[in-house]
């Protein structure tokens, strides 16, 4: 496994690895969502290629840069025992010069739920997913469901900006009681942990709602918010909204097709989303 810290020595051995090639942009404390990535890009690939890079771009002023987990002895052991051939691992003024100056704006599936209630972070999550599929020229890209709206946006880039790189997303990997698996996981106290499981149990509670027939998006939305405001450590419900899962737009009235129930929550100072497809 090679461990490389500029953009040149980055381009350079991508190109000169096998095809196809498979990329997996983190921001590294990685966990059993992040290699699960990495492992079906070892099956579909020859060479794979994992990003670790906290970008700045993608969180505001008041939000959790300061303090994103760091584990990066820990990262790497894991991505050497997944069978990596490359990491990118650079310094944040490698990324984004002095002299930087440009960034990619979005609109579409960014303007709601994630776009509203963080203004800026899918616009920095473009520019940084733009910048490496331009660094790597990957044929394939690795995404995990958890991370829904990221997902749409990423896959309208691709298609907006004709870059040629399939979008592989993955399931979701959860814990055993069901809580997404995510690197903030680890700002929580024990007694938040287990207050946090009441996500997923909310939307289950949605999902059996349909799958005894009902349509009404206020009952699905309300059944899945009336069960987190149970929660008493929940401390704000950011969205908990029916979408449709390519643009993001706002079901109707009738859920007549499947729709991603898309939740943002805060538990203590953590926030947490997760997500569930209703529908076959």
């Amino acid at each position: 496994m090679q461990v490389v810290n500029t953009v040149q020595q980055f381009r350079d051995l991508c190109r000169q690895g096998s095809r196809p090639l498979g990329l997996v942009p983190t921001m590294g404390a990685l966990h059993d969502g992040h290699l699960s990535l990495v492992r079906q890009a070892r099956v579909e690939c020859a060479t794979v290629a994992v990003t670790i890079f906290v970008n700045p771009a993608q969180f505001a002023a008041h939000e959790d840069l300061g303090r994103y987990p760091q584990t990066m002895d820990r990262d790497l052991l894991l991505l050497r025992e997944a069978d990596t051939d490359l990491v990118f691992l650079p310094p944040v003024a490698e990324v984004y010069p002095p002299d930087f100056a440009t960034t990619v704006g979005v609109a579409g599936p960014a303007l709601p739920l994630e776009g509203e209630a963080r203004p800026g972070h899918l616009a920095g999550v473009a520019t940084i997913v733009t910048k490496l599929l331009h660094m790597a020229a990957p044929d394939l890209t690795y995404f995990g469901q958890k991370d829904a709206q990221q997902v749409a946006v990423v896959k309208r880039l691709v298609a907006d900006l004709n870059i040629p790189v399939r979008v592989r997303v993955m399931p979701t990997v959860r814990e055993p009681d069901g809580l997404a698996m995510s690197s903030r996981n680890a700002y929580l106290s024990a007694e938040e942990r287990a207050a946090a499981t009441v996500v997923y149990r909310c939307l289950q509670a949605a999902r059996q709602l349909y799958l005894q027939g009902e349509r009404r998006r206020a009952a699905l939305e309300d059944a899945c918010r009336s069960l987190l405001g149970s929660e008493r450590l929940v401390r704000h419900i950011d969205y908990a909204a029916l979408v449709d899962p390519d643009s993001f737009a706002s079901a109707g009235p009738v859920v007549e097709r499947p729709y991603l129930l898309a939740v943002a929550v805060h538990i203590g100072s953590t926030r947490l989303i997760d997500n569930v497809l209703l529908g076959p």
